[in-house]
């Protein structure tokens, strides 16, 4: 079978350090087509009938990088290692005891050991200050238990290759809010950590307004202080309402800004408008959802998981650069058919960290489905990633893929029933769904859905650099060519030459002289403003959420960017955040200024 070689240093990198498959020290595969072998019969031992077939037909997308699974997948498919297959998962709600956060605390380290990522909604948390009844003493607050999450991260990760992914939420209405916010203004503080803040409706009207602000916490069983001021809240962890004292009352919009501001300076927080996540939430009518995983794309429940892939869109472009390129949409459609089964199969074959994992996943059966390449793809078209064309292509590109995955996931049940939360008739008064049309809600109704959810566009760092470094995820191309900073397990830096796909397929094609067309455009060129309206288009076909950065330029000033929270808001996006280079972040990708 033809197979794409791994042609650019990257991807040889990326596949020997993290995906071939090695035993005490010996790489047990001699190259990528190997690993691909290895992971194609995995996912079809699987199948209870036609294994042959659908190992082929695996392989076959996996061989061409048509599709890449979520990193777990690639690396622990098929090997020895009981390792878990899920790339992220999202923890239980965290008891406001003690003894209950550091449970939290063990099974957050149990997973991470196993090779996931963790999100955590810290609003459960009592604000700094507050009493602590049962000790007779005062609360240290959400940001002190990250800390000790932080650290306890640091050492797990000490002697691993990889680093700890870890996302923090704490709602807009906590008390603590401001101190969450500011947290990682010290670049040495909350290193394995992404913040976001649940940002509600009721929030945005407010600042809207220039309407004060109610910061409360649950008063649970205890009375509340003399004098307090009590409201009403459905509190994180509960799907019921709770009588909260009033701590504090400030400026929605001062807080607003000081969200903003701190991205703009340090890359953290970003924003989850949580309730539209939970409007457009499939499992509307079974589950209440205040976190991620670590880098956004997919809102869980309480110890849910997710199991993520991603379609390169570079590899169903036909004629590129030439007169007539086109998007080849019924390849593209057979192959998410594919990659949607592929990723079901994952349930059968993976271990999970927790008992309360694999209840929860079994019980939704959600996978991912993304993209990859997108700007690649858009160069390789012709079009400017920027302009109307792109985001019409996109969407379009993005509807195929959803619509197929949907139509498989009806099918399937034939085969292996529904999945076991799967409730017809409450399933179409959801909004996504109800966005989709008309006969596939018909299908839906009459025969339910093997998966709960089915589209999330993730980063795809990683298996972008494997497929010979095409542009990740949905974002534009971060540079047409530079080179990755990365350190060895001794201490020393490596500096790996970064060559853009479609740049490097141009400049064969036409030379190193030829001039380059500009739709050639790199992050820092293209407005934040249309990074969102990128989104925005995709968005509108993905029925769980899409990790976005926006990528400013280093000399961006705060009076460009003050707005483009707001913005993202308004487009009707789920999420973001956004990234300066100058910022406290660092960057493993530096651009050259010459291409």
């Amino acid at each position: 079978m033809a197979t794409m070689h791994l042609t650019e240093a990257i991807a040889e990198h990326v596949w020997r350090s993290q995906y071939q498959l090695s035993e005490n020290g010996h790489a047990r595969e001699p190259d990528i087509q190997t690993s691909w072998s290895r992971i194609a019969v995995a996912l079809a031992n699987a199948e209870a009938h036609d294994r042959d077939a659908w190992r082929s037909r695996f392989e076959s997308a996996l061989a061409h990088c048509r599709f890449l699974p979520g990193g777990r997948i690639l690396a622990g498919a098929g090997s020895p290692r009981r390792t878990t297959l899920f790339n992220c998962f999202v923890m239980g709600a965290l008891p406001d005891a003690i003894d209950g956060i550091f449970s939290g605390l063990a099974e957050a380290m149990l997973t991470m050991q196993a090779g996931g990522g963790i999100g955590c909604d810290f609003s459960t948390l009592r604000p700094a200050g507050a009493n602590a009844w049962a000790a007779g003493k005062v609360a240290s607050g959400p940001v002190s238990f990250m800390q000790v999450w932080d650290q306890a991260c640091a050492i797990l990760m000490s002697t691993s290759h990889r680093r700890g992914a870890m996302m923090a939420t704490l709602r807009c209405d906590h008390p603590d809010i401001e101190r969450f916010i500011d947290a990682k203004r010290d670049p040495a503080a909350l290193r394995h950590f992404n913040l976001s803040v649940l940002v509600s409706d009721a929030f945005m009207r407010a600042v809207e307004h220039d309407a004060p602000w109610q910061l409360a916490f649950p008063l649970d069983e205890h009375p509340a202080p003399p004098g307090a001021l009590v409201c009403q809240r459905r509190w994180s962890g509960s799907p019921d309402v709770q009588n909260c004292v009033v701590t504090k009352t400030i400026s929605a919009r001062a807080l607003w800004q000081r969200i903003q501001k701190a991205a703009f300076e340090t890359g953290d927080p970003g924003v989850l408008f949580i309730d539209r996540i939970e409007g457009d939430n499939n499992l509307f009518y079974t589950e209440t959802i205040s976190a991620t995983n670590p880098c956004g794309e997919v809102p869980l429940p309480a110890h849910g998981a997710c199991n993520l892939g991603s379609l390169n869109l570079t590899q169903f472009v036909t004629d590129p650069f030439g007169a007539h390129p086109k998007l080849d949409l019924p390849a593209l459609a057979g192959t998410a058919a594919v990659a949607t089964r592929m990723l079901d199969n994952v349930y059968e074959i993976s271990s999970f960290p927790l008992k309360a994992q694999k209840k929860v996943a079994l019980a939704s059966r959600r996978i991912g489905l993304g993209i990859t390449g997108l700007a690649d793809a858009l160069a390789m078209l012709g079009v400017h990633y920027a302009s109307q064309a792109a985001r019409e292509i996109a969407e379009t590109l993005m509807r195929t893929i959803c619509h197929s995955a949907y139509r498989t996931s009806i099918e399937l049940v034939k085969e292996r029933g529904m999945f076991p939360e799967c409730r017809p008739q409450k399933l179409v008064e959801g909004g996504f769904i109800r966005s989709l049309p008309a006969e596939i809600v018909e299908l839906i109704r009459h025969h339910g859905m093997h998966n709960s959810h089915l589209t999330a566009i993730a980063p795809a760092g990683s298996i972008s650099l494997l497929a010979n470094n095409v542009s990740s995820g949905m974002e534009p191309i971060f540079a047409l060519h530079g080179h990755r900073q990365l350190q060895t397990a001794d201490g020393k830096t490596l500096h790996i030459p970064l060559r853009d796909y479609a740049w490097r397929l141009f400049r064969e094609r036409f030379g190193e002289q030829a001039r380059l067309p500009d739709y050639f455009v790199e992050a820092v060129d293209v407005d934040p403003v249309d990074q969102l309206k990128m989104q925005a288009a995709l968005q509108t076909h993905v029925d769980q959420a899409i990790a976005k950065t926006i990528q400013l330029p280093a000399v961006a000033t705060w009076e460009s960017c003050q707005d483009l929270y707001r913005k993202a808001y308004q487009f009707g996006l789920k999420g973001c955040s956004m990234f300066r280079p100058s910022a406290g972040k660092d960057s493993l990708l530096i651009r050259d200024e010459r291409a």
